[in-house]
């Protein structure tokens, strides 16, 4: 988004009134980090986006102040966000830091809604992020253009009586585990006396693979974007929302998540492994949306998890570890058998896949993949998919950067697609998580009215607004 005021959806404005980079503190020189397996498939994706909102009485300057001093200190460890994409003489993809050069965006803006200035409450009951967009910057951004811009770029959005903080961050550096670890640990610096992180980053890739392998990608145009991608072209496969996409965020109670899962292991057969919370959760949405999408019994439908393989690897890499480490697990299986057999059926089918996804596994996966490279795209998830990504067991409202949780937590609409799924911790704590999904529009209106999906009879108190 260019500087100045652009005119959005609903009368919305925002001008983007300052520019900045923000470095690490500390002269750290020229670094350089080479991309690996777990990283590459995800160049053709667009830039991962987040937003939190918080509500705060403390004046817009003394909170964007705070925020790039403690920025400057926390890319002392996460400095490969300060970075940019760099290739070898091979085409081996790499991060390639100069603290000369390189540095984090930093964008400062206000928005107002057909001329009244913008609250917390006004974005907070907005469900459809297509209105929340210009908070979160490189909407539509590659992360191949990681190769010119930076890796990280932050938009801090002043409201009536609070922040937005929208950040991009490139995908192919990163994943959401990795992400949250950058956020948390720049939260803990603002709000406390210290000055270094607790848990610094572990940022040898080549501990979990350590092959080299050439592609030859380039950024392409706008026209292309529309096509395919391959290893061996230019192409990049265009994952901006569908068209007649609809995203609503799903609140499930801990009381619900419960009985989800209670209800799903009731009737289990003696010495049947127990489903888990998330394999409990997985089935009842991946049900409720193969009824809502009114597929044929034939009709195939596949579940996708973009599952966290850091205990999975052998030897297992820390929680600490700074990239990609994330692979895609599938499941598939006709509509007609999903829902005309119990919901043990389908969840048996997910846990046998998780399960089956150990070492060995990974291993032949990447292995596979670096003989015949392949950059995804969204089709990819499978064919009528629900595809999980994110975490409850990410601690995202406990990034407080010293004013507070934050009232709302959100994904951005890069690398949506009918199917995608992003679960969150809910903001009431315990073990409420609240459901993020992104359906075609006719199958949504379906989704709300499902009330054996909503779990209450005051269906929209379950999916009430943010």
């Amino acid at each position: 988004m260019a500087d100045g005021v652009e005119k959005k959806q609903g009368g919305i404005r925002v001008k983007v009134a300052n520019r900045s980079h923000v470095q690490a503190r500390k002269k750290l020189g020229r670094r350089e980090c080479q991309l690996v397996t777990f990283d590459l498939p995800y160049l053709a994706f667009y830039y991962n986006q987040k937003l939190l909102i918080y509500r705060c009485d403390e004046s817009y300057g003394e909170m964007v102040a705070k925020l790039k001093d403690g920025l400057s200190y926390v890319l002392e460890e996460f400095y490969p966000l300060a970075g940019k994409l760099g290739k070898d003489e091979d085409g081996a993809f790499k991060v390639e830091y100069d603290d000369e050069i390189d540095g984090v965006e930093v964008l400062e803006a206000g928005v107002d809604d057909c001329g009244e200035v913008v609250g917390v409450d006004d974005l907070i009951e907005k469900q459809d992020m297509s209105f929340l967009q210009e908070l979160v910057p490189y909407n539509g951004v590659l992360n191949l253009e990681g190769l010119h811009r930076p890796l990280l770029a932050v938009q801090l959005t002043k409201l009536r009586d609070g922040l937005a903080i929208g950040c991009a961050f490139n995908h192919a550096v990163l994943d959401g585990t990795s992400t949250w670890h950058f956020m948390s640990s720049w939260a803990e610096i603002c709000s406390g006396p210290r000055a270094t992180v607790s848990v610094p980053p572990f940022h040898d890739r080549t501990k979990v693979r350590n092959t080299r392998v050439k592609l030859n990608l380039s950024v392409p145009s706008q026209a292309q974007q529309d096509g395919t991608a391959d290893a061996n072209g230019t192409h990049a496969s265009n994952g901006a929302p569908e068209p007649m996409l609809r995203e609503r965020v799903f609140r499930f109670s801990e009381s619900a998540i419960e009985n989800i899962k209670s209800k799903l292991n009731s009737q289990l057969s003696d010495g049947v492994k127990p489903f888990s919370t998330f394999q409990s959760l997985s089935i009842h949405i991946w049900r409720a949306v193969t009824t809502a999408r009114q597929l044929k019994p034939e009709d195939p439908t596949v579940f996708t998890i973009f599952a966290d393989c850091r205990k999975r690897v052998d030897p297992p890499m820390p929680d600490s570890y700074f990239g990609n480490l994330i692979q895609a697990i599938f499941t598939a299986t006709a509509a007609g058998l999903l829902l005309a057999n119990q919901p043990e059926f389908g969840a048996g089918m997910i846990q046998k896949a998780i399960e089956a996804h150990d070492a060995k596994a990974i291993d032949k996966r990447n292995d596979d993949w670096e003989r015949n490279p392949v950059i995804f795209q969204y089709k990819d998830a499978g064919v009528n998919c629900v595809a999980v990504g994110s975490s409850p067991r990410f601690k995202v409202y406990d990034v407080d950067f010293g004013w507070g949780k934050p009232e709302s937590v959100r994904s951005g609409l890069n690398n949506k697609f009918d199917g995608m799924v992003y679960l969150y911790p809910g903001k009431s704590g315990g073990k409420s998580i609240d459901v993020e999904i992104s359906l075609e529009g006719k199958a949504m209106e379906n989704l709300e009215k499902d009330h054996d999906f909503l779990m209450e009879v005051e269906a929209a108190a379950t999916a009430q607004k943010l």
